[in-house]
């Protein structure tokens, strides 16, 4: 896929961070909107509010099991993102890629 750098970058900043993604949600907006980078803020945000939302409950367990799944889960789709962005590849993450697509539509 052939993606302009500046697409590229405003994608690698929404994986940084929870405010990195804030970020790249106001560098896309400007008249030049990149699809690549439209697409990997929406996969980026629904990463970031699923540890967020989900993190708080799964932290009362007292099982260092659940916890560490629920961490691993999070890094692999991080990671599977993130990689997918710099190859310049728009793969959904597994499992919740195409939900955080339709959840986030508007951005």
């Amino acid at each position: 896929m052939n993606t302009s750098s500046k697409g590229k970058q405003t994608a690698i900043v929404s994986y940084l961070t929870l405010v990195g993604t804030v970020i790249a949600i106001f560098m896309n907006q400007e008249e030049n909107r990149s699809a690549f980078a439209s697409f990997h803020i929406r996969q980026a945000l629904g990463i970031f509010s699923t540890f967020f939302l989900l993190g708080y409950p799964i932290g009362y367990f007292d099982n260092w099991m659940v916890s560490a799944s629920f961490w691993v889960f999070i890094f692999i789709l991080w990671l599977y993102g993130f990689m997918n962005c710099l190859n310049g590849e728009q793969k959904s993450v597994p499992i919740l890629g195409a939900f955080y697509q339709n959840l986030f539509k508007s951005f």
